[in-house]
């Protein structure tokens, strides 16, 4: 049985990463919405490689694949020496947390595989690994679910959200954290209509959160960024709802470059702003978003689109992958533990001791 054998709630089909035939299942991002194809990963070496080339992106769904690639490491480093794998392995623990360096859930995931590795495995260290590879992935999935309970519960019938970049079943184990309330909002007849930003530069919203829409049935009218904050003074829309790549002890959050800007926008028109995240993007060893650490991608993601060059020759280009969204102009922040209203560093650690 694979893993996307779960409970099927309404409007919750898509599973982008899976454990299939004793290897990694990945839906390839990267083709969307042109082609579904998917990359059957049996060794580290190339998980990491579809982390880094975002094959597999969005903070859970990163953290599940890291999870299910540590499983696929130690079956070979035990396979070539079954009495030095544990020593073997620590290399390719180092490359796969190092694979992108701002979703803490992608170091989350790997220290917590390596706690089931220094506590003493006995022979085959795969079964018990992949035991807990699996726990990781179907306590994702919990999560989103109940996210997606909690935070659509705070959305007034009828209403029509906007979203940045993908935070749906694309990102995560499965159903989503913004997208997973979405989902639950329109089951529930409180959500009407979903605006997505098209995100720049590699189009998440345009190639995968109106895909995952689509695909549901659920209305979806796709913006350009530059669009959201008129959109926002003609009144169209409640709510912003995002995802998160990770949260600072404070309640600072770095997300999809782009999501600064709105939550800017919101404030100045009265729009509520949501962050929707598991508690395994919230890092309380990080202090606050000036100590988050922000990825810089190539200049030709912004120089080209869809592979023809846009820019003229000698121009230069900056690409931060992310920003952060200072707590103070979050409404809400939405985790399986709870809803945190206004947030703040209290506010934050006391939600992740209950």
């Amino acid at each position: 049985m694979s893993q996307s054998a779960q409970t099927v709630l309404p409007y919750d089909r898509i599973r982008a990463v899976e454990w299939e035939r004793e290897r990694l299942k990945l839906i390839d991002q990267r083709l969307l919405p042109q082609k579904s194809e998917y990359l059957y990963l049996d060794n580290l070496p190339d998980c990491v490689k579809a982390i880094r080339d975002m094959a597999v992106r969005g903070a859970p769904a990163i953290g599940v694949t890291a999870a299910y690639a540590v499983v696929l490491a130690a079956r070979d480093r035990y396979r070539a020496n079954p009495e030095d794998w544990q020593a073997a392995i620590q290399e390719d623990l180092k490359l796969l947390a190092e694979a992108r360096p701002t979703a803490v859930n992608l170091r989350w995931a790997v220290e917590r595989m390596r706690r089931v590795i220094d506590g003493g495995i006995q022979g085959d260290p795969a079964p018990p690994l992949l035991e807990e590879a699996r726990r990781i992935h179907a306590e994702d999935i919990a999560a989103n679910h109940r996210m997606g309970e909690l935070g659509a519960a705070l959305i007034e019938a009828g209403s029509s959200v906007l979203t940045h970049c993908n935070a749906g079943s694309l990102a995560t184990g499965g159903y989503g954290t913004a997208l997973g309330v979405v989902r639950a909002g329109f089951a529930e007849k409180r959500i009407k209509r979903v605006y997505a930003d098209e995100t720049r530069p590699w189009l998440q919203g345009a190639r995968l959160t109106a895909w995952e829409l689509v695909q549901e049935g659920i209305p979806v009218t796709l913006i350009a960024d530059s669009a959201a904050t008129y959109l926002m003074k003609q009144g169209r829309v409640q709510w912003v709802i995002v995802g998160a790549d990770r949260i600072a002890a404070n309640g600072d959050v770095a997300n999809k470059i782009g999501t600064y800007m709105t939550a800017v926008a919101a404030r100045h028109h009265g729009v509520k702003f949501m962050v929707v995240a598991p508690t395994s993007t919230v890092d309380l060893q990080t202090p606050d978003g000036a100590a988050i650490p922000i990825e810089n991608r190539i200049e030709e993601e912004v120089l080209n689109f869809a592979q023809t060059h846009t820019a003229p020759e000698g121009a230069r280009a900056w690409n931060p992958a992310f920003d952060i969204t200072p707590a103070e102009l979050i409404d809400v922040i939405v985790t399986e533990k709870g809803v945190v209203t206004n947030p703040d560093r209290e506010k934050i650690a006391a939600m992740m001791k209950t």
